[in-house]
């Protein structure tokens, strides 16, 4: 891994400021939290602004709608629209970092066109339907059961924790396709359109208290077969590699953040006193040394999956049980540098705070990350 940049590089990154500069003054006021319709057009219209700019999918394949970039470049692009407090992809998400690669990934020449230039040009919305109320962290054992008719599946059952259910046009789901095979063996994914009949979505208020999570209840749903990514009973290792994308590069951007929080941190101890503490020095120097090999640990998954053809490998299971337990600890450090008061400070420090306590849960738990390494990277035996 080569971590030196080249002239044609910087001069990407000159070009990258050099449009935020202009763009960002001309957005528009960040709605409420809780008006999600607002929300799901301020993030659609940001995604535009970059299809329109050319920054859309930058990293993704050019038969695919992207721009082909070069892992670095996708890296210096989060690095630099972070640093410049651009909106994060929102709503977007799921298309963006989870469905449209998967999509790119293992779709056919025909769902490749239909669903890729939506997304990038900010025209729809997806949301991810995969963990059931009995089926969180052991995906495979899912219930939702699709029985072929014809053309068409026959979707019974319901999903949990749907991100953004409320406000997404498409679903990426997993469903049971054969009951009587193995649980890993008996699972398709789809793109079910959300507003098909029988489809009803029920928001969940977290701790937070938003709302980007639903359940959602599917009722006899007809989706057509030619609406399933990969073949019949293959779903479980498409979505595999829906999960490599989710675990190994679509947290890239937040590590940025991260690196911003903490230097805010360190700036603020300074001025209030709590720098003369060097217990809480120690902490903020290791969080720096920690978020600062979470960033080469990112270039490292980005430039392996750039070698496999654009899907993350397994390393992504590394990164992000390191990054969720690195987060926790960053905002009990803020905590404990901004004391009592960081109750009726910034909001966005309680958000952080709350927001913290459930990464070691999304997108896989610490537990289940731990039997990834342990078993697909360092070979140890399964447990009993």
């Amino acid at each position: 891994m080569d971590l030196t940049y080249t002239e044609e590089e910087q001069d990407f990154r000159a070009r990258l400021r050099e449009w935020l500069l202009k763009a960002l003054p001309e957005l528009p006021a960040r709605p409420s939290p809780d008006d999600w319709p607002g929300r799901r057009a301020y993030d659609l219209g940001w995604q535009r602004r970059l299809y329109e700019a050319g920054y859309a999918g930058l990293h993704w394949p050019v038969d695919a709608g992207g721009r082909g970039a070069t892992p670095t470049q996708h890296l210096i692009f989060l690095e630099e629209t972070e640093r410049a407090g651009a909106p994060y992809v929102g709503a977007n998400f799921v298309g963006l970092l989870h469905a449209g690669p998967t999509i790119a990934a293992e779709g056919t020449a025909g769902q490749r066109a239909r669903w890729l230039p939506p997304v990038l040009r900010g025209d729809e919305v997806w949301c991810q339907g995969f963990s059931e109320p009995d089926a969180g962290s052991d995906l495979a054992s899912l219930r939702t059961r699709a029985v072929r008719d014809g053309d068409d599946y026959v979707i019974t059952g319901s999903k949990i924790w749907t991100s953004h259910a409320e406000v997404a046009d498409w679903c990426e789901l997993l469903v049971r396709t054969d009951p009587g095979a193995p649980k890993h063996r008996g699972i398709s994914w789809l793109a079910m359109p959300m507003d098909a009949p029988g489809v009803t979505v029920r928001p969940l208020r977290t701790l937070a208290g938003s709302t980007e999570f639903a359940e959602v209840f599917l009722d006899e749903v007809r989706v057509p077969v030619a609406n399933r990514v990969g073949a019949e009973n293959d779903g479980w290792r498409v979505t595999m590699v829906t999960l490599s994308f989710e675990r190994g590069t679509a947290f890239v951007g937040e590590v940025v953040a991260c690196r911003r929080t903490l230097g805010e941190l360190a700036r603020t101890a300074r001025a209030n006193g709590r720098w003369d503490d060097p217990a809480l020095r120690r902490r903020l120097g290791r969080l720096y040394g920690e978020f600062g090999a979470l960033w080469r640990l990112t270039q490292w998954n980005v430039s392996e999956s750039e070698r496999s053809g654009g899907v993350p490998g397994i390393g992504g299971s590394v990164f992000k049980l390191a990054y969720s337990h690195a987060r926790q600890e960053l905002y009990d450090v803020a905590a404990e540098v901004l004391g009592a008061s960081s109750l009726s400070l910034d909001e966005e420090w309680v958000q952080g705070r709350l927001s913290s306590l459930s990464y070691t849960i999304a997108a896989g738990t610490s537990q289940i990350q731990r039997n990834i390494v342990a078993e697909r990277i360092l070979g140890l035996p399964k447990g009993r």
